[in-house]
């Protein structure tokens, strides 16, 4: 009886913890998705201080990651490892490649890298392909705004799984980060490190509040997106297969007043 009672305390605990999003998912075993990066920072949506020369407004090329909940490539209001500090202001990945891989050999939390050629211009689109697991249904890149300080879209830990199946196609539309590492106020400011160092930041149209700012757009409510990823699960018989090219149509922005 008194045996019966204590496994039953037990049970009760270990019910009552919370559970990883990962751990949620119990889709087949695993899927395969293409990821289509579109960039749309264009001059029209961003005229402030559009970089039009040396260099022009451009897109490094996408690093990412499938992950379980155990690994975090950057977080919102959170310091940027050392890895994600060199990627957003030089764009070098050594440092960041490093750590994802350390993680996936000390904790089992990364199932695999990927990456996406860079874009030579504000707009346009570049792709690849990546696969999740089970274990490892989260999502998370970088893709470093050329030229810049230490800014970067990306997205943090989305998971492709709804419980016991895989999502056909999510679409996320990206804002620019701030990763908290140089001081720079525009496009071109040169290198000022952030002593001590800073969390990682959205930028808005109102944030950082400076005139300054090459986003600053105190007339606006939002900043319009100025890139957008696309995940669209691929079928056994479109493995391999070149990416489609997904014209996806500009949102509208609402405006308070009209800017010139």
């Amino acid at each position: 009886k008194v045996i019966w009672t204590v496994l039953a305390a037990i049970l009760g605990y270990a019910s009552s913890l919370p559970v990883g999003e990962d751990a949620l998912c119990t889709a087949e075993e695993l899927a395969k998705y293409r990821i289509i990066f579109t960039g749309k920072w264009s001059q029209t949506a961003f005229p402030k201080q559009y970089p039009l020369y040396r260099p022009p407004a451009q897109w490094s090329s996408l690093l990412g990651v499938t992950h379980s909940s155990d690994y975090s490539m950057w977080k919102k209001n959170e310091y940027a490892s050392n890895g994600v500090r060199d990627f957003a202001e030089k764009g070098e990945a050594w440092a960041l490649m490093k750590e994802i891989e350390e993680a996936g050999e000390k904790i089992q939390s990364v199932h695999g890298i990927f990456s996406a050629p860079a874009i030579s211009s504000g707009t346009g689109q570049t792709s690849t392909e990546l696969e999740v697991h089970p274990r490892h249904p989260l999502v998370s890149f970088v893709v470093r705004i050329v030229p810049s300080p230490d800014w970067f879209v990306g997205i943090d830990s989305l998971t492709l799984c709804e419980r016991d199946h895989w999502m056909d196609e999510v679409s996320v539309d990206l804002s620019p980060y701030d990763a908290g590492t140089d001081s720079g106020f525009t496009f071109s400011s040169p290198n000022f490190a952030t002593i001590p160092q800073d969390t990682v930041k959205e930028i808005t149209c109102s944030s950082p509040s400076h005139p300054a700012n090459s986003f600053y757009y105190p007339k606006l409510k939002i900043l319009p997106p100025i890139a957008q990823v696309t995940m669209v699960k691929l079928k056994k018989s479109q493995l391999g297969l070149s990416a489609p090219f997904i014209n996806l149509p500009a949102k509208s922005n609402e405006i308070i007043d009209t800017v010139s």
